[in-house]
């Protein structure tokens, strides 16, 4: 199976991803690109090495200057596009996706992802067999970059909201890093926090040791690990090191959509003052942290794509999606991991708490999410229409599906970009609450 959309290209081992399709997109994908030298990663799973070749081979056969950053994060391909005269980066990764799943994901000059316009020049490209190679017989060059995750963990550490906070004092932290691109940074940046890092799933070798998705109920092990080891906190990353979740001393996950509103309280109350912007899905635990500073939260589309260009017309702060992706334009445009877990672990020493002081600050909610199957061809304008008059009321935004909102709950309401399904998510007080309004909507969605 092979699936093209906003987050790039993700397809199955031995069945649609061939050396033929990825050295295809590279072409395309350099084809669309001004000159200059394009930065290539990986996540760790076995078959990104043999990937890794292909594209660097294909790039270079366009007469590109290639920089390979082996083993790295995605965000670590974001920032050293960002950052450095690279025109673009292509991190190869299928992010939480199952093992025989790998995938290409395409950045621009800026280290952010293409947005639909651009992705549909490079599919348009890779359609048409576009793209030119070049006929010398020493065609590109290739540049190993051998210290790319020291120099993100330094940019990581440059950062004020950090920097100011008093270093560790030698607590234990657990690490899950799925044993694949957050096996080295995780534990690095940590320990140079002044941390004492016991490594759980943190090996290198791409090798899942389970479900890779970072959800609590694939993450026993991790929870069983704070406990024995008496643990401050506990890490886990997804394969390519983007999304964050954190445990608490209890060897409980806090739940993936507190990295988001605590990072925000982290760089606001270290001063750093201005609009935060989430997706239509995140928590509102997030507008009310921002509320206490005096600032607001605006929405995008789900999507790293599109709230980064939301961050970037209203000049954002910070920001994210509620999966455990931090975005901090100060240090770059990207859902990151090592910024998330810099700045959530620079507040609690900053201000002398635990993780769990930290949580019981955050309003408390409840958050009820589903979907339901469309019949493949069914004319989604009906469905919508019944909501609308249902909740007329409520209508915060259609720029996303349909976004309710009310004084002390929300719900949104969209289509699958993938799948004949309908997701419905609604936030509130109390659990009976959300699961009366997902129980209304879904009603209108049933006919």
């Amino acid at each position: 199976m092979l699936i093209r959309s906003i987050s790039g290209l993700r397809a199955t081992l031995g069945d649609d991803l061939t050396p033929e399709v990825v050295a295809r997109y590279a072409v395309a994908f350099s084809a669309i690109l001004p000159e200059g030298p394009i930065v290539v990663g990986r996540d760790g799973r076995p078959s990104g090495v043999w990937m890794e070749q292909v594209l660097i081979g294909a790039l270079r056969a366009c007469g590109r200057t290639v920089r390979q950053l082996g083993m790295v994060p995605t965000p670590t391909v974001q920032l050293l596009t960002e950052h450095t005269d690279a025109v673009g980066g292509i991190a190869i990764t299928a992010s939480h996706n199952p093992a025989p799943w790998n995938g290409l994901k395409f950045v621009d000059a800026g280290g952010v992802f293409l947005d639909a316009e651009d992705n549909q020049r490079l599919w348009n490209q890779v359609d048409q067999r576009g793209g030119e190679l070049s006929p010398l017989q020493q065609a590109g060059s290739f540049e190993v970059v051998s210290d790319a995750i020291e120099q993100h963990i330094d940019r990581v550490l440059s950062l004020s909201a950090v920097a100011a906070a008093p270093p560790a004092a030698g607590q234990t932290v657990v690490v899950d890093a799925v044993n694949c691109s957050g096996s080295e940074i995780v534990p690095m940046l940590l320990e140079r926090l002044g941390y004492r890092v016991v490594r759980l799933h943190a090996d290198g070798s791409g090798i899942f040791p389970h479900v890779p998705e970072p959800l609590a109920e694939n993450l026993m092990g991790l929870g069983r690990a704070v406990l024995e080891h008496g643990a401050a906190f506990g890490v886990a990353v997804d394969p390519d090191a983007d999304r964050l979740v954190l445990f608490d001393r209890f060897g409980a996950a806090i739940g993936e959509e507190k990295t988001v509103a605590l990072a925000t309280r982290a760089v606001l109350s270290a001063g750093h003052l201005g609009p935060v912007v989430v997706n239509f899905s995140s928590s509102r635990m997030t507008d009310d942290v921002a509320a206490e500073f005096g600032c607001s939260v605006e929405r995008a589309p789900v999507g790293e794509i599109n709230v980064v260009r939301h961050m970037q017309r209203i000049d954002a702060v910070i920001g994210g999606e509620g999966s455990g992706g931090v975005i901090y334009p100060a240090c770059h445009a990207g859902r990151d991991s090592i910024v998330g877990l810099a700045l959530i672990s620079a507040m609690l020493r900053r201000e002398n708490i635990t993780l769990e002081d930290a949580c019981a600050r955050l309003t408390s909610y409840t958050m009820i999410k589903t979907k339901i199957d469309l019949a493949s061809r069914v004319d989604l304008e009906p469905i919508l229409q019944r909501i609308t008059e249902r909740f007329a009321d409520a209508i915060d935004s259609t720029l996303d599906g349909i976004y309710l909102r009310w004084s002390d709950r929300w719900a949104h309401i969209r289509a699958s970009n993938t799948e004949p399904i309908m997701r419905v998510i609604a936030e509130a007080r109390s659990e009976q609450d959300a699961r009366d309004i997902v129980s209304s909507i879904s009603s209108l969605i049933g006919g």
